[in-house]
């Protein structure tokens, strides 16, 4: 009992500090990109967009799913995590290579001679990757995430420094790329001072190999999953140029950096922590539910705040030159919420090593949402977004249905959890949208995205904590993080 009691500290303790921690994350990301949307044009961004589009898919092998591997496992010797080490380094180095091998190739897809530069230039990201993964898996394994999370803030600080100052100083494209393989070089050094572990040799008969099993699944999964995410660039950039793509990436980035900042803060200490209970399985509900529970909270505002308000929120955070994304971003919105409850499903079937089973979603999902760009591609970006975020839509319920049975989790646990947020913040849209339309019309449009931004989010709050009787559940995190400080590193065995 006091084994669980100290977990439970340490997950909430970790969980409020990723949260605050993600928050300044989400805050740089988005000054970060109006700063860079004012001072470059669409095409500079179409034409890094093209190049990762690519570089992604080489980027899932940067692991090899390892670092969940070492996660998920109840018990990592020194000897595995050396090993491991050593074998992440050795795929790292293969990717850059591949990366530099096929820079050509990308130049011949896309007719643009400018990627060939772009393609060597990010080979780098993978070998600075690769020399970090275990030691970010270690400091996960012990549930320190708040030096996770200050790391990260300040690897993007450093890495936005950097893009802004090229930029200024008339490099164009290449403060995108400056940028990106600025990012993977800070965490890396980050986590090394962090975790304070020197790698060992690397041993033959570690016992690895079920690692590298669970791992490789993991990857072919990832690999399926960002194929069917990133068609759409490849196909825009293809049939309808870097400009096009510039604007449609623009509006894909904003959509998804409230996702993916908050299903690492949460994702991250809900994995770590199910992972340990993984034999316990109403401990483990609990756990998945409240970790689910407040990533939907944060997630549905969101959403709506980008739906109904897409106009202004494109004018303020990128400038009047982007006002062709705002129908993109529309389009897009339903997207945020979509993946804020398909993608903590993850977590789950992961703690419980289902990686076979998301594997098979993983093949079906990706045909699906592919079958969606190509209706809309022939309608350019917005056909193409529309297409997207209508397929995601009709799939959640299929999709949620198959990823959590037989996991002690419920299809109706989930439709509860989503329905008392969701009735809330469309409450709190609708109030917001009326006070936009009779009080704020004249008003410029900085002062109306924080009117109603702050209408929806006070009628919000009212109506989770209070109506839908919610209170509890955020006070319990908050005093968790007063009360709590982060979590000290202890042996290689499970915590």
């Amino acid at each position: 009992m006091k084994d669980l009691k100290d977990l439970k500290e340490k997950t909430i303790r970790g969980g409020a500090a990723r949260m605050i921690a993600q928050a300044a994350n989400f805050a740089f990301r988005i000054g970060s990109l109006m700063i860079m949307a004012r001072l470059l044009v669409p095409q500079d961004f179409g034409l890094v967009g093209m190049v990762t589009a690519f570089t992604g898919i080489l980027n899932l092998f940067r692991d090899f799913g390892l670092s969940t591997a070492t996660v998920q496992r109840e018990e990592v010797s020194e000897e595995q995590l050396s090993t491991l080490f050593w074998i992440n380094v050795l795929v790292g180095g293969i990717l850059a290579v591949l990366c530099l091998v096929c820079a050509p190739l990308v130049v011949r897809i896309y007719h643009e001679p400018r990627l060939l530069g772009i393609t060597m230039a990010l080979s780098l990201g993978f070998l600075f990757n690769a020399a970090g993964i275990q030691h970010s898996a270690l400091l996960q394994r012990h549930l320190r995430f708040t030096a996770l999370a200050v790391i990260n803030v300040a690897s993007l600080v450093v890495a936005a420094a950097v893009a802004i100052a090229m930029a200024k100083l008339g490099y164009g494209y290449w403060a995108l790329v400056g940028q990106t393989v600025t990012v993977p070089l800070t965490v890396t050094a980050g986590v090394w001072i962090a975790s304070g572990w020197l790698p060992g040799k690397p041993r033959r008969g570690a016992g690895v190999r079920s690692m590298m099993k669970f791992g490789g699944t993991l990857t072919l999964n990832g690999i399926i999953v960002y194929i069917g995410y990133n068609l759409d660039k490849v196909l825009l950039g293809r049939f309808w140029g870097a400009e096009d793509l510039g604007l449609y990436g623009r509006g894909y980035q904003l959509i998804n950096i409230p996702t993916d900042n908050l299903n690492q803060s949460v994702g991250e200490v809900a994995f770590s922590a199910m992972s340990r209970v993984q034999n316990d399985r109403p401990r483990l509900r609990n756990y998945f539910l409240k970790g689910y529970s407040l990533v939907l909270a944060m997630t549905i505002p969101i959403t709506i705040m980008c739906g109904f308000f897409a106009t202004d929120l494109i004018h303020v955070l990128l400038g009047p030159k982007w006002a062709a994304t705002v129908p993109i971003f529309q389009l897009l919105s339903p997207t945020i919420l979509i993946f804020a409850m398909i993608n903590p499903l993850a977590w789950l079937m992961f703690a419980l090593g289902m990686v076979g089973r998301s594997l098979k979603v993983a093949m079906v999902l990706a045909p699906v949402v592919m079958c969606g760009y190509l209706a809309g591609l022939h309608y350019g970006p917005t056909g193409v977004a529309f297409g997207y975020s209508a397929v995601m839509i009709l799939w959640v319920i299929p999709h949620t249905a198959w990823c959590v049975h037989d996991t002690g989790v419920s299809l109706r646990d989930i439709l509860v959890t989503v329905s008392k947020p969701l009735v809330s913040g469309l409450v709190g849209g609708v109030v917001a949208f009326v006070v936009h339309r009779i009080c704020v019309p004249l008003m410029p449009a900085l002062p109306r995205v924080i009117v109603d931004g702050g209408v929806l989010s006070i009628v919000y709050v009212v109506m989770l904590f209070y109506v839908m009787g919610q209170k509890a559940l955020y006070l319990d995190v908050l005093k968790g993080f007063r009360r709590g400080t982060p979590v000290e590193k202890k042996a290689l065995a499970p915590a």
